[in-house]
């Protein structure tokens, strides 16, 4: 890609960018939140026609009129925020435009030898999948990979990967990482991004960083370390990752006994004011079915929670909200935002009480509110007036941590707080994590990174299979004994 700029109206995404990767390698794309890498890897895939400058595949230059003149030069892209029909199955979203006909004048689907294909991809690379399964049935984590299988089958040599380990678990991850060795071993190039630096020094052979919508650093992952990288991409050293947690936690604030939902059994725990609990646990262990049951979302067969040492009953998210239970989802787009409105009403929607706007809004207090919120949180928007859908995936993620704060819960369930944010974005919520423990409120963090759990949380719940099988000490365990009670 050389010379690419690209403005959205008088922002400028992306300026004069020279890019280039090397057949047969892994090439990771690194920065910050808004700094450019989703929105130059969408010209690449030909979502966005660039403004200026070129892209040549092969020394050929190549013009998209859309994506699916980039799919079919072999150029494929799995991106951050899944895209898929959710009331499709796997094996027909696998197929969806590129469907296996039978029979002659009147064709008709082969419905029987797509579904083997599916079958064969996926014992071949060992994703537990199945193929017959609704897509609104999957996890997160199981959306990737189907997204991933997607690419497979299009037979693309060139593969953009937009935070594909965000939703995985570290099995999962693994498995892709095999894959990827194959797929370099078959010629078959590979653009990463990835916020897990150490996941990027591992895989990468070569690394470009982009600042601002330029590119500022390029060189073999072999050079590098997690600090130089770190340095490189926010313009400044990163003192302190994990913030040392000086409050100590006080009586209980938050009591779950026994719940049991239709995919979670007989959970109990307890959360103290100014602690952070983590709960761990591999892909469909229970723990974001466990705060769904907290926040109302999924009906309790039996059990019960307490707030302050008192019952409260929660049939439905409202509910919860007026009690004083928060939950940050861990799926922004499909759970998490009305993409589609405003900034500001996204963070201020479910609070129109607590502001005292519960049937008059006031939009000057509205404004003024969120400006003060995004400052705090150092959010890139223009003005909180521009629809959510207008900010990169790592805003969006702390536009969502903007609506808690404002909430002012008691207790508050963050599931994946930092999925899609950068090194120095992670940095600012765990220090509010922090500090919104050293206020006295009780935390809930759920997270699929061990190193995330064991930096900023005082106890470690571990799940498997919906049930909780450990409760441990976060000074005294480590990630290994986590992991074998999340898996054995």
């Amino acid at each position: 890609m050389e010379g690419i700029t690209k403005r959205f109206g008088p922002v400028t995404a992306l300026s004069n960018v020279t890019f280039s990767v090397r057949r047969g390698t892994v090439c990771a794309l690194c920065g910050e939140n808004g700094a450019g890498k989703s929105t130059l890897m969408k010209v690449l895939a030909g979502v966005h026609r660039p403004d200026s400058g070129r892209i040549l595949l092969d020394g050929k230059e190549m013009v998209f009129a859309g994506p699916k003149d980039a799919l079919a030069a072999g150029i494929s892209m799995l991106y951050q925020e899944v895209e898929l029909a959710g009331h499709l199955t796997v094996y027909e979203n696998l197929f969806l435009g590129r469907e296996i006909l039978r029979g002659g004048l009147f064709k008709c689907i082969d419905s029987d030898a797509e579904i083997r294909q599916v079958q064969e991809l996926i014992a071949k690379n060992h994703f537990q999948l199945d193929p017959l399964a609704t897509v609104a049935e999957l996890s997160p984590g199981q959306c990737q990979l189907v997204e991933l299988l997607k690419a497979m089958l299009s037979g693309a040599r060139l593969i953009v990967m937009d935070e594909p380990t965000s939703s995985l678990s570290e099995g999962e991850a693994a498995t892709l990482f095999q894959i990827i060795h194959q797929l370099k071993a078959q010629g078959i190039t590979i653009i990463y991004i990835s916020h897990r630096l150490e996941e990027v020094l591992a895989l990468a052979d070569d690394i470009c960083v982009l600042r601002d919508g330029a590119v500022v650093f390029g060189a073999p992952a072999s050079e590098l370390t997690v600090d130089t990288l770190v340095r490189q991409m926010v313009g400044r050293e990163l003192s302190q990752y994990y913030p040392p947690r000086s409050s100590k936690p006080g009586e209980v604030l938050f009591e779950a006994r026994n719940l049991t939902t239709a995919r979670i059994y007989d959970v109990s725990f307890q959360v103290r004011a100014g602690e952070i609990v983590g709960m761990a646990g591999l892909v469909g262990a229970g723990r974001s079915e466990t705060a769904q049951a907290i926040f109302g979302i999924d009906p309790l067969i039996s059990g019960e929670c307490l707030l302050d040492g008192k019952k409260v009953t929660v049939r439905r998210p409202t509910e919860a909200i007026a009690a004083g239970i928060g939950f940050l989802t861990e799926d922004r787009k499909r759970t998490g935002l009305c993409t589609e409105l405003p900034c500001s009403w996204n963070i201020t929607l479910p609070n129109y009480e607590r502001l005292g706007m519960g049937h008059i809004l006031s939009l000057p207090r509205e404004r003024e509110e969120c400006l003060a919120l995004g400052e705090k949180m150092h959010l890139k928007w223009r003005q909180p007036e521009d629809p959510a859908s207008s900010l990169s995936g790592g805003n969006q993620q702390k536009l969502l941590v903007s609506r808690w704060l404002q909430a002012d819960s008691k207790f508050l369930i963050v599931d994946e707080p930092t999925r899609g944010i950068d090194v120095g974005a992670k940095a600012e919520i765990y220090a509010l994590l922090n500090d919104l423990a050293a206020a006295g409120k009780a935390i809930l963090l759920i997270s699929s990174e061990l190193p995330e759990i064991l930096g900023m949380c005082d106890r470690v719940l571990v799940m498997r299979e919906g049930r909780l099988t450990a409760d441990l000490k976060a000074s005294e365990t480590t990630a290994e004994e986590i992991m074998h009670k999340a898996a054995v």
